[in-house]
């Protein structure tokens, strides 16, 4: 019968789906997430959404460098079979199976491709949140209790990359990664003008580092006044480590940093007074908000 020269030669890719049934199961063999052994929440580090995404990003790197092997070979090992039942030998079968293999190796390196470039985008945001995270914590003295600060609090269906409490307001603080731009006689440029409503970089500029910057100031601001049960002074702080800030033309409502100055910036920018009932209410409700992790994993808008 026919058909079976078609049927048998699946024997031989048996042991290449045993191993890719392998392959997606250790997939998620390795969590970074770690928990802790008081009350079972997810400890939270500084920039913990990008970590999270880093590791789904390094999955999908074993998974596509793993199954690409297995799925460009399986045309070529059932074009083998093919040849072994054949009673005749149909050299455009085997052209095409040939054919096949060739498209299906450029998909996955595309996909590789794809997934090293995301990795580096991933690396490059989950360094510029410790470098921040590592300059908010000066605000933190043995001596100095009022500063308090928390590391990817939960949102409206996004992360806040870090929330700082003190004594004279809280702050927003938003950090965002970009790589600065490179001269033709290879002098690095990295001084960014910052107007109303955009950034100009050299050579773009960009609206929604602001816009995200405002959206999540203003989600604080409503949340924290339902919690407290009165006004909060809240102001938003957008970083951008390892630029030069020109902000000649910078909106009132927001401030942008580069970085290295944040936590010089954060105490001597003073918003207002505030009460310690006040102080130590919105501490609670952080603390509660970033304490809800059941959650679904939140794809923060920080890269």
């Amino acid at each position: 019968m026919a058909w079976l020269e078609y049927l048998l030669p699946l024997i031989f890719l048996f042991p290449l789906a045993a191993t890719a049934l392998i392959v997606v199961a250790l997939r998620n063999l390795h969590d970074a997430r770690v928990r802790s052994p008081f009350d079972a929440h997810p400890l939270r580090e500084p920039g913990q959404a990008l970590r999270d995404r880093l590791d789904r990003a390094f999955a999908g790197l074993f998974l596509d460098g793993a199954l690409g092997p297995i799925v460009t070979l399986a045309p070529l090992v059932y074009g083998m079979g093919r040849m072994l039942f054949s009673s005749e030998q149909d050299w455009i079968e085997w052209a095409l199976y040939g054919a096949l293999c060739t498209l299906l190796a450029l998909v996955f390196c595309f996909l590789l491709i794809r997934d090293f470039q995301r990795i580096r985008r991933l690396k490059l945001g989950l360094a510029c949140e410790l470098a921040v995270g590592q300059e908010l914590e000066r605000l933190i003295r043995p001596e100095a209790h009022p500063y308090y600060v928390f590391h990817d609090v939960p949102g409206d269906g996004y992360t806040i990359d870090h929330v700082a409490v003190t004594p004279h307001g809280i702050f927003v603080v938003e950090t965002r990664a970009r790589t600065p731009a490179i001269t033709p006689g290879g002098r690095e440029v990295n001084l960014v003008a910052v107007e109303p409503d955009r950034l100009r970089f050299p050579g773009w500029s960009e609206r929604r580092p602001l816009r995200k910057t405002r959206q999540a100031t203003r989600w604080l601001t409503g949340w924290l006044e339902h919690q407290v049960g009165g006004p909060v002074p809240v102001k938003g702080v957008l970083a951008l480590p390892g630029w030069e800030i020109d902000a000649s033309q910078a909106p009132d409502d927001l401030l942008v940093v580069g970085g290295g100055d944040l936590a010089r910036r954060l105490t001597a920018t003073r918003l207002g007074e505030v009460d310690d009932a006040t102080h130590d209410a919105v501490i609670t409700a952080l603390r509660h908000r970033a304490s809800l992790l059941d959650l679904p994993p939140l794809e923060g808008p920080s890269v």
